[in-house]
């Protein structure tokens, strides 16, 4: 198999249609089809079920992707190690909602400013999401939050990854209105908590700040951004928690009350082996950030 066929396989599998795949890749939809099979032919599986006019991945196409998207992150990086990042090449970064929201704006206008020739590719999700990306080699690097669990780095280094601190976050649990004279979480009524779903760091601190776990009083209210969680809270049913950094750029009511809630670590993160001059003008950007 070549890298072509990986990245045609790799459309189809995104587009789930031949003819998008073939939109999409500048190409005849007859081109991509036979492609296609011959890749199934070469594999020995199907990669895709067909039903009339519908595709799906297989479950064998499942795990081949996987591997399809690992093979050509590779290949992309070896071209540019091999000609020291004179072609920019892409650099595919993984972030938390909250930091892509408060943190990265200025880290990638710099970075663009000073490396125009390098494709920047930023994807948000979960930190432990984006920490299994990273090991997977889906990802290049993330900024991340540790869950609670992990307890320190030593669980990141037996999964293959290192990782340095570059921002620390101050934390607080925002209450709606009616909880006005709470002056603890302890002492917090309000017993629906507004959160990304689970794998997101910040949930499961603020599962262990209330006790949510095993508690039949709580609910929790699975959401996709801060703007929905804030807007809950406002409403009075859920209290959510977030870093005080997302916190100042929301349009908060006064009588919203906000109560500090420890701090969290933001790390970069990246697999122990992976050495690009883009990722390193990256860390160089963050370091002089930091001065």
């Amino acid at each position: 198999m070549d890298l072509e066929s990986l990245r045609i396989f790799r459309a189809v599998a995104s587009e789930l249609s031949i003819t998008h795949a073939a939109a999409r890749l500048g190409r005849v939809q007859s081109n991509v089809s036979t492609r296609v099979q011959q890749l199934e032919t070469e594999l020995g599986a199907d990669l895709f079920v067909r039903t009339g006019k519908r595709m799906a991945l297989s479950a064998a196409g499942e795990r081949f992707l996987d591997y399809a998207q690992r093979m050509l992150a590779l290949g992309e990086e070896a071209r540019h190690v091999v000609t020291g990042g004179r072609d920019g090449g892409t650099l595919r970064i993984g972030s938390m909602e909250s930091t892509a929201a408060s943190r990265l704006v200025p880290l990638l206008s710099a970075y663009h400013a000073g490396h125009p020739e390098t494709r920047v590719e930023v994807s948000t999700g979960p930190s432990r999401l984006l920490l299994e990306q990273v090991r997977t080699g889906r990802l290049d690097c993330a900024f991340a939050a540790l869950p609670p669990s992990f307890g320190d780095n030593a669980i990141l280094k037996e999964l293959g990854l290192a990782a340095v601190r570059v921002w620390r976050e101050d934390l607080r649990l925002l209450l709606p209105a009616t909880e006005s004279g709470t002056r603890r979480a302890a002492d917090v009524r309000t017993r629906s908590l507004a959160a990304f779903p689970q794998g997101c760091a910040y949930r499961s601190i603020a599962e262990d700040l209330l006790g949510v776990a095993g508690s039949p009083e709580w609910k929790v209210q699975e959401m996709a951004s801060y703007h929905a969680m804030i807007a809950c809270v406002a409403a009075g049913g859920c209290v959510t928690l977030l870093p005080a950094s997302v916190l100042a750029l929301g349009n908060v009511p006064a009588a919203m009350k906000a109560l500090p809630a420890g701090r969290a670590d933001t790390l970069l993160v990246w697999r122990e082996d992976y050495d690009v001059p883009a990722f390193r003008h990256l860390r160089d950007e963050l370091s002089e950030a930091g001065r």
